[in-house]
Formats: structure tokens, C-alpha cells, sequence
């Protein structure tokens, strides 16, 4: 801690510190390797370099973009909660203008790239993803519940927009690996939500399926998402897309976010959802690595 103190001491260091945190830096990782593995599974003949870097920098842009305009949104109520009040808004390190010019920026930026050096579905796709994510789910999280859906939707997109970057459609691997992302998101978005609960209770988020929160409906909801993923993990291996590895892979990882989801159902506890969280921590990349490199 005080190594990073003093690190952060210098300003430009600082600086950019804060703009990792305003673009959520390790949660844009997360959606780059998903976009990369959905263009790794659909690109046809030579790999093609440009457009695969384009892909990279439009959606690092957009994501960042989202996430920084989810963060000027709820600056007031990020500055509520434990795991978020010393995030640049909330803690003042960073103007209001600043974030707002940075977030129009790159995601301008974001779309073009897509829309130029991809295609232009792909442009289309990001700006929807974009939009949807920062103005419908974002206000959506004070509301009701149904926002863990309606986020689902842009949160699956990027596969999606690496997919349609490679073959110019959205076709039947577009598909998959939308709903491949689309069904992980709800077991692992309700597992943090069970861990952080009273954080989220602070500035009326409601994220849990169930009006009672923590309880066996929750659990059962996430039961049943973790139980969907293993028939849908399999489509790429039985279309021929990816080989046995991706079978292997993919039927373990769900397995695994299946017997925690079982275990929070039977114990109905803050461990078991600790469990199911980092279980989904280890699927999203697996899956997405092995998707991108098992191609037949």
C-alpha cells in the first residue's frame, strides 16, 4: 500500500491511474478477450492483422466509454458505497468536464474505428452496445432488477462485434458466442451482487433476481443460467467450429459454475456466492481463450 502511495504520488502516474479507473481497465480486458476470441472463431482464410488490432482499440474505446459515462451517472451514488467512493468523480480527483470530454472522445472514437477499419455492422453494433449499456441499463439499476437483463444484452454484444468484424454478418458463430457471453453474465453478475449486497443497498441498487435478496430464489435463478451454459458451450464443437478441446474445456468450466451455483442453492450463504463468483472468473476466460485458439 504505501509502495503504490508513493507511486501515485507522481501526477502524471496518478493521472493516467485515474483513467484506468474511469475506463474500468481490468473489466475492458475482460471484454476485449471476448470480442478477440469472437473474431478467432469467424475469421476465414489469412488472419488479417488491421483489422484485428481495429477491433481491439474501437472496443477498448467504447468500453471505456460506457463505463465512464456509467461512472458520470452515478458519480453521487458511487460516492455511497465502500467499494466505489474513491473512484476519480466521486472522490473530486477528476473534474466533471474532464470525465464527460473523455468519455464522448473515445467513444466517437470507438465507433469509428469499428465503422472504417472493420466494417460497417460492426460500427453499428459498438454504438448500440455503447448506448444501450450507458443510458438503458445504467438507469435501470435503481428500478428494478430486470436491469441484470437488459445489461446482459450489450455486455454480449462484444463476441458479437468480433464475430461480425471477421465475416461482415451476424451469422450463426455471432450468435453462439453472444449467447455463450449472454447466459455467463446472469450466475456471475448475481454472485457479486449477492457478495456486495450491502454496498449495492446503500444507493438502491437492486440486482438480485428476488425482492427478498439473498435468498433461495436467487439461487435458483442462478442454477438455472449456470445449467443453460453447458448444452450452449457445446454448439461450437458440434457445428464443427472448434475441436475437443473447446468441447473439453468448455463442458468443465460449466460444470464448475454449476456445482457452486448447487452449492449457494444448498447453503443459501456469502461463501457459496464467493464461490460462484470466482468460478465465473475462471469460465469467462477459458472459454473465450480456448474458442479463439481450438479452431478445426
Amino acid at each position: 500500500m504505501k509502495l503504490q502511495a508513493s507511486i501515485l504520488n507522481n501526477p502524471i502516474i496518478a493521472k493516467v491511474y485515474d483513467y484506468g479507473v474511469l475506463a474500468k481497465f481490468k473489466l475492458t480486458s475482460y471484454i476485449l478477450l471476448s470480442a478477440a476470441a469472437g473474431y478467432g472463431l469467424a475469421y476465414q482464410g489469412s488472419f488479417d492483422k488491421i483489422t484485428f488490432i481495429a477491433l481491439l482499440i474501437g472496443g477498448f474505446l467504447i468500453t471505456s466509454s460506457s463505463n465512464a459515462i456509467n461512472q458520470i451517472i452515478e458519480r453521487n451514488l458511487d460516492a455511497m458505497m465502500e467499494r466505489t467512493a474513491n473512484r476519480p468523480l466521486p472522490s473530486e480527483r477528476m473534474s466533471l468536464m474532464e470525465a464527460m470530454v473523455a468519455a464522448g472522445l473515445s467513444g466517437i472514437l470507438g465507433v469509428l474505428v469499428l465503422w472504417f477499419y472493420c466494417n460497417a455492422l460492426a460500427g453499428i453494433i459498438g454504438a448500440l452496445a455503447l448506448l444501450s449499456y450507458a443510458f438503458v441499463y445504467t438507469p435501470l439499476k435503481r428500478i428494478s432488477p430486470i436491469s441484470v437483463w437488459v445489461g446482459a444484452v450489450p455486455g454480449a454484444l462484444p463476441p458479437m462485434i468480433g464475430a461480425v468484424a471477421a465475416s461482415g454478418r451476424i451469422d450463426a458463430i455471432a450468435l453462439v458466442v453472444f449467447g455463450i457471453q449472454f447466459l455467463w453474465q446472469f450466475p456471475h453478475y448475481w454472485a457479486i451482487a449477492w457478495v456486495v449486497d450491502e454496498d449495492y443497498a446503500k444507493a438502491g441498487f437492486k440486482m438480485l433476481p428476488s425482492a427478498a435478496g439473498r435468498d433461495r430464489i436467487t439461487a435458483m435463478y442462478s442454477v438455472c443460467y449456470s445449467l443453460l451454459l453447458l448444452p450452449i458451450g457445446i454448439l461450437p464443437t458440434y457445428f464443427g467450429w472448434c475441436g475437443n478441446w473447446a468441447l473439453t474445456i468448455n463442458t468443465f468450466c460449466g460444470l464448475m459454475m454449476l456445482v457452486q451455483a448447487i452449492r449457494l442453492l444448498i447453503n443459501v450463504d456469502l461463501k457459496s456466492a464467493r464461490g460462484l463468483m470466482f468460478a465465473s472468473f475462471i469460465y469467462h476466460p477459458l472459454v473465450m481463450i480456448v474458442l479463439m485458439f481450438d479452431k478445426i
